[in-house]
């Protein structure tokens, strides 16, 4: 088994700033990448942010110079520091993995955090 355990989010002011972290945990064998995704109501699922364990980052237009992704390979962490919020970042923020677990076939597989609200309203 594979968790994926998220904090930070809530309520933020316009212009204001939140860190995202998620820890995972469990019989994993391999990480390959580790990151962020969004879901606004009515919208589907978007990318945020990802970050390879060789450290290549991917962002979202929307969010590049405000958002910024890291990782803490040593506890299979990552963490989402998000800047100059906007009201349109208002969303479940899910945090993702792809890796593989320790199986006796070990095939890389995405994973899914259970997701954390981030408003941001005055």
């Amino acid at each position: 088994q594979v968790q994926l355990v998220e904090s930070g989010g809530g309520l933020v002011q316009p212009g204001g700033s939140q860190r995202l972290s998620c820890a995972a945990s469990g019989s994993i064998l391999s990480i390959y990448a580790m990151g962020w995704y969004r879901q606004a109501p009515g919208k589907q699922r978007e990318l945020v942010a990802t970050m390879t364990s060789a450290g290549s980052t991917n962002y979202a237009d929307s969010v590049k110079g405000r958002f910024t992704i890291s990782r803490d390979n040593a506890n299979n962490t990552v963490y989402l520091q998000m800047d100059s919020l906007k009201p349109e970042d208002t969303a479940v923020y899910y945090c993702y993995l792809h890796a593989s677990p320790r199986a006796f076939w070990p095939t890389p597989t995405d994973y899914w955090g259970q997701g954390t609200q981030v408003t941001v309203s005055s």
